[in-house]
């Protein structure tokens, strides 16, 4: 009896520094748990932080104060970046976001005893401080204010009215990145293909957009209807010639000659079977028959 009592002491025991066990890891569980929703969620707070809109020069504000009619103002940020406002004199709010810009200036009420608890409220009513410009092939070239942190290539050329029947599919983005001159040469359709998202440049105050002119070949001779026309990728001379109508009653495809420039800038005549390609500039002449 005293052993089977002793066997039952030292089993209980050991349950019990089992189940103490399990509590601490579960424990443990628990706090890591808690720690990685912090984590996320200070992560996201940071993300959504960083995407917010930053005042810069030129941008036209509307800052009130709850209950205090008297302090409400329109005003310029000014190059530098800076406002005059009552009680506090200049304010350098260019490179914050508005949350901040607010909080600057409710922390200077209260520190200065003007006000209890300061409610500020910014609106901006003009965005002059952050804007980007589109050259070239669009339908609307100009410059373009940058309204959110996150902008993306597709947005300001959306803005420009998307590019012109005479534009191409390269573009070219340049501006500053890091302090550093920047430059990249982008294709247009691969952004919206899959994977193709990173092509989708974010914007950065000063950025330039250029869309180049789209590739040209001409056609004349014998064709029903001869003058310019897009080239399109991999467009074939038999191709070319299906958009310009194809051949009249006295054209011959034996007679067509399709004049390129090598690289020395002479220009060369070539016969091509219908399925190759043209480059940009071709001219492409249809003989008459002579039969």
């Amino acid at each position: 009896m005293i052993e089977q009592t002793t066997i039952s002491r030292h089993r209980g025991r050991s349950m019990l520094a089992v189940a103490a066990v399990c509590a601490l890891l579960g424990a443990q569980s628990d706090h890591q748990a808690i720690a990685q929703t912090r984590s996320v969620s200070e992560g996201s707070s940071a993300t959504s932080a960083t995407a917010e809109y930053r005042l810069g020069g030129g941008d036209v504000l509307r800052l009130t104060v709850y209950q205090n009619q008297d302090l409400a103002l329109e005003t310029r940020v000014s190059e530098a970046g800076i406002i005059s406002y009552p009680l506090l004199g200049n304010i350098r709010i260019g490179g914050l976001s508005v949350t901040q810009a607010e909080q600057l200036i409710a922390d200077g009420l209260k520190s200065g005893n003007f006000i209890k608890n300061p409610q500020v409220t910014i609106a901006i009513l003009q965005v002059k401080g952050n804007q980007a410009s589109v050259l070239g092939q669009v339908n609307r070239p100009g410059r373009f204010p940058i309204e959110t942190a996150d902008m993306r290539l597709t947005d300001l050329l959306a803005n420009a009215g998307g590019v012109a029947p005479t534009g191409g599919d390269q573009l070219v983005l340049s501006g500053v990145r890091a302090g550093k001159p920047f430059r990249a040469e982008i294709d247009l359709p691969t952004i919206f293909i899959a994977g193709g998202e990173s092509q989708d440049m974010q914007i950065l105050n000063g950025d330039v957009i250029w869309v180049d002119r789209a590739p040209m070949v001409y056609i004349y001779g014998e064709v029903q209807r001869p003058g310019p026309m897009r080239l399109e990728r991999r467009m074939t001379l038999m191709q070319t010639l299906a958009s310009g109508g194809g051949l009249n009653l006295r054209g011959t495809e034996k007679g067509i000659r399709v004049h390129r420039k090598n690289a020395e800038g002479k220009v060369q005549v070539l016969q091509l079977p219908m399925d190759e390609a043209l480059k940009d500039g071709d001219v492409v002449y249809v003989r008459e028959s002579l039969f």
